[in-house]
């Protein structure tokens, strides 16, 4: 199959301010008219592209009146909910209330759908490999065992199964996407929910010493961002892609000592690291089958390497 597109078409992108809801935006926002919603807690305004045709709102995706309204207005063809807490660490501190992000606020949504009768064309919800946990089974597959370890993976989980069941239930296309590590340009450092290559990427370029919990060799699926934006629009517009979920990665697992050892080549420097006690509850090895998402549409993903070249690149 060809590459796939979105074209005339009203899009809602929760928490689009953010690293890979603005990603989204860039690709979707020539062809499209896109509402994104983002509280700007984790997210920045000038993530967005410019132009008529994005329609920014800074709010809560909790605010159920709110969000009724705007989706009884628009009538979105697609909606992306990308809107999360996306620290596992917060949502251990504050549960309850990350709570009413992670899960309350995507189910309000789809309640309003539902009682509105409003016609879509798909919803996508953004889950997490998180869910699987410390399952030792290896590569994840959608059907491998659930095992969540935080609210943030429970949360993730429960709202996959309303988005997908919700779907049969009430005849709405839904799908569920389990993003792996993703990487790439827009991801902030300095926040604390950041993934580790921006770390690595920050203190390499700055010549800080990095801290390594553990011996280096977790592994990790990292995808650059690039992928998951063609993955999310593949899923959104292919009609047999429907009441499912699908792993988005590369069905590669990299090393940490390998990626710090990329980004030492790439910047033709060394970088200092401080070994620490490897951290409870972290996942040793992680990487995903992806087939059933080349299934519907099959593309070369970026290698690690190259997409930490267009990282650096990007960066500077």
């Amino acid at each position: 199959m060809g590459e796939t597109t979105i074209e005339n078409s009203k899009i809602l992108i929760t928490g689009g301010a953010g690293f890979i809801g603005s990603n989204l935006a860039d690709a979707l926002i020539n062809d499209n008219e896109i509402v994104v919603v983002d509280d700007l807690s984790m997210g920045k305004k000038k993530n967005l592209p410019q132009g008529a045709n994005l329609h920014f709102i800074e709010h809560s995706i909790a605010d159920y009146e709110f969000m009724s309204t705007l989706l009884e207005a628009w009538k979105f063809d697609y909606i992306f909910l990308l809107a999360a807490v996306a620290s596992v660490a917060d949502t251990i501190v504050r549960p309850a209330e990350t709570h009413i992000i992670n899960q309350d606020a995507n189910l309000n949504i789809l309640e309003t759908i539902r009682i509105k009768k409003l016609p879509v064309k798909k919803i996508l919800f953004s889950s997490s490999a998180a869910v699987y946990g410390n399952n030792p089974e290896l590569p994840k597959k959608e059907t491998s065992p659930i095992d969540p370890l935080s609210p943030y993976a429970v949360d993730k989980f429960a709202t996959e199964r309303f988005v997908i069941d919700y779907g049969r239930l009430y005849d709405i296309p839904t799908v569920a996407t389990r993003f792996f590590n993703v990487y790439g340009p827009k991801q902030n450092p300095k926040s604390p929910y950041s993934g580790v290559l921006s770390l690595v990427l920050e203190s390499i370029i700055n010549g800080q010493t990095f801290t390594v919990f553990g011996d280096g060799e977790q592994t990790r699926d990292f995808v650059h961002v690039e992928d998951v934006v063609r993955a999310l629009t593949v899923l959104a517009s292919h009609s047999e892609a429907l009441h499912d979920v699908y792993n988005v990665g590369t069905g590669v697992e990299t090393s940490l000592n390998t990626v710090i050892r990329l980004f030492e080549e790439i910047e033709h420097k060394n970088l200092t690291v401080s070994l620490a006690n490897a951290r409870v509850g972290d996942i040793r090895e992680s990487y995903c089958d992806n087939n059933k998402l080349m299934s519907m549409e099959s593309w070369p993903m970026l290698s690690v390497k190259d997409g930490l070249i267009n990282y650096v690149q990007y960066t500077k």
